[in-house]
């Protein structure tokens, strides 16, 4: 049964950020995720999703000065310290919200540095945040983004590059987080893609290309890959991260079939 998330960074954006928590449980989900939880204080966000009966299945590590442009810090070598503070910072909510996620963003790498230079710092820095957090049975993500539409210079963007290193960090609670989205843009052939690499995804999300919109907008045929998910055996979560072309509720029809069978009694 597919099993959607609602991405509340992208959805219901034109309410405070803890009251999109009620908007989506409202609109039948039962479990969110979203980039970054520090601006909210952990017993707020806790006792509210609580409240509500919501399952947090993801988020992201602290990923430098997003406002500025930064997408990670986890291949930066000068950036050490603060990565490791960051793994800390989020472990805590993580821990408080029960959270069995943690996505790893390696960043863009400045001017004058290769991406040979940069290797060994992502690699020891995945490391290191998968040893801290195997004791909560937490997984870490790895994501390839676009580098074409949404963030050139991005460490990764294949998922041929990130399950390379996958395969040279070796911990088993590094998984692949693989966005259909980004995924449609530098690769297609999403069917067999999803098929081969299916023992190592870990979290998947959607949105619609071309435009990022829910589905239905663009031209990824949705309700036959979702249905092909679901018959390979897939039980995690779906994001819907995508950009709603207007209202969040109103555009959440192409949803309705999944998000009932779920508050209907589905699994």
């Amino acid at each position: 049964m597919t099993k959607l998330s609602a991405n509340l960074t992208m959805m219901f954006k034109d309410l405070p950020f803890l009251d999109r928590l009620d908007a989506a449980a409202s609109a039948g989900f039962t479990a969110v995720e979203y980039l970054f939880p520090y601006e909210e204080r952990i017993d707020d966000l806790v006792r509210r999703t609580r409240a509500l009966g919501l399952e947090t299945v993801l988020f992201n590590f602290p990923a430098g000065d997003w406002a500025g442009g930064e997408r990670g810090i986890g291949a930066l070598p000068d950036r050490l310290a603060e990565f490791r503070a960051g793994v800390d910072r989020a472990l805590d909510y993580a821990r408080a919200l029960d959270c069995p996620r943690l996505h790893l963003m390696p960043g863009k790498l400045p001017g004058g540095t290769d991406h040979a230079t940069a290797r060994p710092t992502l690699i020891d820095n995945i490391a290191f945040a998968a040893d801290r957090v195997a004791a909560d049975g937490i997984d870490i993500m790895l994501e390839p983004i676009n580098t074409r539409v949404d963030m050139p210079g991005y460490f990764y963007d294949t998922t041929e590059s990130a399950c390379a290193i996958i395969a040279e960090v070796a911990r088993p609670n590094v998984k692949l987080q693989y966005d259909i989205y980004h995924m449609q843009i530098m690769e297609g052939d999403l069917a067999r893609t999803i098929a081969r690499l299916l023992p190592q995804i870990g979290h998947m999300q959607l949105a619609d290309n071309p435009g990022r919109g829910e589905p239905g907008t663009g031209e990824i045929a949705y309700p036959w890959l979702l249905s092909h998910i679901d018959a390979l055996g897939y039980d995690g979560w779906i994001g819907c991260e995508y950009a709603p072309r207007g209202d969040t509720l109103a555009g959440l029809g192409w949803a309705a079939p999944y998000l009932r069978a779920r508050t209907d009694g589905g699994q």
